[in-house]
């Protein structure tokens, strides 16, 4: 496990296992990749980052990534893998855990409505070179990022595209 203090000052403890926490993780984080480029979304508020959300009533961590990936970007996954979860006690909000998927997409679907999001963005190069860009949300910023990035690469899934 590693653990960090996230940009907000909260703590933060990220693991390569499944149910690593005795809390479920009720939210998902999907790092997408397109035709060789990142697959991200623009947050009104947060600025850039990569899909995810809540998990609703009845869905499992896999549904909710697949959908929270179609919502906020039109994208359809043809391949995803778990990649492990992270906690973040929270000051404000109180504790939750996140789990993160990697994601291959076959398609980009145009929609009329993106939820809550601007819709798709596609980033070329190294994800990591624009992380510190302003308009990139906070959630793009610490080890979690980073972490699970040496974590896809480690298990060969950036090379199968």
């Amino acid at each position: 496990m590693i653990s960090f203090k996230d940009l907000n000052g909260n703590q933060v403890t990220l693991a390569f296992v499944s149910q690593a926490f005795s809390m479920k993780p009720k939210h998902v984080f999907v790092i997408c990749k397109y035709q060789n480029k990142w697959l991200l979304t623009k947050h009104p508020y947060r600025g850039i980052e990569f899909p995810g959300g809540k998990i609703e009533k009845g869905e499992t961590l896999r549904e909710a990534a697949v959908r929270e990936v179609y919502e906020e970007t039109g994208g359809l996954i043809s391949n995803i893998v778990y990649i492990g979860e992270y906690c973040v006690e929270d000051k404000q909000y109180g504790t939750f855990v996140k789990a993160i998927f990697y994601a291959e997409i076959e398609k980009i679907n145009e929609k009329n409505n993106y939820y809550e999001t601007d819709g798709p963005l596609l980033v070329n190069g190294d994800i990591c070179d624009h992380l510190n860009d302003r308009e990139y949300s906070f959630l793009m910023k610490d080890q979690v990022l980073k972490e699970s990035l040496k974590r896809i690469e480690s298990m060969q899934l950036l090379n199968k595209q």
